[in-house]
């Protein structure tokens, strides 16, 4: 549920936050109210606004994962943040706590992502095939301790579990994600994957913005890797 301690920033045209593990970023068919309908809700009852609360989302991630959402508030910023996603001009940095490390310290991952709509479920492959699309992101080992690793990812491209299905292919599951072949699940569901950061110009004023999302409380783990990198 959202909280107004969960904003990390906020101005007349952008408006970022700190996404629990588990919340949905937009409703689903079901009717489950998703962080846009509560952030119109509570940006309505405390500004006073007679009518209708604009607001867009300028990018998602999956429900079982936490970090930085961004929302435009603004029709114009909402327009030019969409072509700054498309032209990939927004730096988008994860961490990702995994179950086993990566061969090399760090490099770059290039896969061929499928979904199943039935399974919900992404499946990466070494070369092209069928209607897979190309999905490229790059990695830093960061820490680890007895049993877990921390990574830095830098997505390249916007797929599917993109994150989640390419460190799987190599060997190095995120921990609480049993689809993609975790060892056990986590407390609450969540996965082990954490939006920390966005960077980008701001669309309005041009000055550099960049927002960082602290991780989960109340987690031992996630405050261990926190603190070991400063």
């Amino acid at each position: 549920m959202f909280n107004k301690r969960d904003i990390l920033y906020e101005d007349n045209h952008l408006l970022a936050v700190n996404k629990h593990a588990g919340d949905l970023v937009q409703s689903d068919t079901e009717g489950t109210l998703g962080l846009e309908d509560h952030i119109k809700e509570f940006i309505k009852i405390r500004d006073e606004k007679p009518g209708e609360v604009f607001l867009g989302v300028v990018h998602r991630i999956d429900r079982p994962v936490s970090g930085v959402v961004l929302f435009a508030k603004t029709s114009k910023a909402l327009v030019r943040l969409n072509e700054m996603v498309r032209s990939r001009n927004i730096d988008k940095r994860y961490w990702a706590i995994t179950e086993e490390a990566p061969e090399e310290l760090e490099g770059t991952l290039v896969h061929y992502i499928s979904r199943d709509g039935k399974t919900n479920k992404a499946s990466a492959y070494n070369s092209q095939k069928g209607d897979a699309k190309r999905a490229e992101l790059r990695y830093k080992l960061l820490g680890g301790s007895k049993n877990y690793k921390l990574l830095e990812v830098e997505l390249i491209t916007g797929r599917h579990h993109q994150i989640r299905c390419q460190l799987s292919k190599v060997g190095c599951p995120i921990k609480g994600d049993l689809k993609y072949g975790a060892k056990r699940s986590n407390v609450g569901g969540g996965i082990s994957l954490h939006s920390r950061s966005v960077e980008f110009l701001h669309p309005v004023r041009k000055e550099p913005i960049k927002i960082v999302a602290p991780v989960p409380e109340g987690d031992a783990l996630w405050q261990f890797f926190e603190e070991s990198q400063g």
